[in-house]
């Protein structure tokens, strides 16, 4: 799953690894981010695209639709969501990005659980898949965004059986393109993804699992 990730960079350093072609409507912004401890139930900035235009704005991280009567969802299965009830739509027209440089995950060790920070070998900035109802396409109660997971393989499933769907910036471009269909965006979320090996991890402190908690030393290995 995805609970729990970084987000301390600058816009303009996740946007310059898309493809030159890419057409925006975002104000230039130098000032990093610093989201060392980003949780579910803030507003994180969303990438998607609208007429032909990328544009970036803070969404809500968590969704349920009306009829829903559980605790709003954080994260969606690549392997069922483009097909549920609850998310097919949003696969088929409210496919977004999330900026991330690592995302945390929790491994039982004994009687407590210990925090690990995964990120990529190559110190990039990752481009998250998401799905979601944004403000500008309802504008009601159900706006909100999820995380698209996938399986963990290789080293990573000794940390956790999930982590999220992390797209190529070529493929991340696609996946957000509107004349890309539900179909292709599956295939994209099966062939275009990162593959464990892309990923390195080590462990950090407990305090990471206070969301008051920020600062670059929660992503500090321990």
């Amino acid at each position: 799953m995805c609970g729990r990730f970084a987000q301390f960079n600058t816009r303009e350093d996740y946007l310059a690894l898309l493809p030159e072609s890419a057409q925006r409507d975002i104000p230039f912004e130098p000032e990093p981010l610093k989201r060392y401890n980003v949780a579910p139930g803030t507003r994180v900035l969303l990438l998607s695209e609208r007429d032909g235009t990328l544009h970036l704005d803070p969404v809500h991280w968590g969704y349920a639709p009306g009829w829903w009567d559980k605790q709003p969802l954080i994260n969606a299965r690549v392997e069922t969501a483009a097909g549920s009830r609850m998310f097919k739509s949003l696969w088929q027209h409210g496919r977004a990005i999330v900026f991330a440089d690592g995302w945390y995950e929790w491994k039982r060790n004994g009687k407590e659980k210990q925090p690990y920070f995964i990120h990529s070998r190559d110190g990039q900035p990752l481009f998250f898949a998401a799905i979601g109802s944004t403000p500008f396409e309802r504008g009601d109660e159900n706006e909100g965004f999820l995380i698209v997971t996938a399986a963990s393989d290789e080293g990573l499933v000794d940390i956790h059986d999930r982590r999220p769907l992390v797209l190529t910036p070529d493929a991340a471009l696609a996946w957000m393109s509107q004349d890309t269909s539900g179909k292709e965006a599956e295939e994209i979320a099966h062939e275009d993804s990162l593959p464990a090996d892309a990923f390195t991890w080590h462990q950090v402190s407990r305090a990471v699992g206070n969301v008051r908690n920020q600062g670059a030393e929660l992503i500090e290995p321990v």
